[in-house]
């Protein structure tokens, strides 16, 4: 399974280690934010909105390096979008394995 890692935000700092560490910063801040509001609105049934939450959340799979959990994330935007769930774990596993690499960073 595909593992979240840095080469992008190492690619796009380039030897500026201050903006490497904003942009580490604007990750740990933002995702667990994110993540959060995609729940809320799962659990309140709240397809279209979860999906304007898992489009926000793509950003920060691309970031992360996550290519092939991209497309899986943007199938799931559009099963929202049809009232379906269906790639709903798949989803969620990649937002654990980000949390995961994020809290080592």
């Amino acid at each position: 399974m595909e593992q979240p890692n840095s080469e992008y935000i190492n690619q796009l700092a380039g030897d500026n280690q201050e903006f490497k560490l904003k942009v580490i910063s604007i990750l740990k801040r933002e995702l667990p934010e994110e993540i959060e509001l995609y729940q809320n609105y799962i659990g309140s049934n709240n397809y279209l909105l979860a999906a304007e939450s898992v489009h926000k959340l793509k950003h920060k799979v691309s970031i992360l390096g996550l290519e092939k959990s991209y497309y899986i994330a943007e199938e799931y935007e559009d099963n929202l979008k049809e009232n379906s769930t269906n790639l709903q774990s798949d989803f969620e596993a990649i937002l654990k394995r980000m949390q995961d690499f994020v809290a080592t960073l």
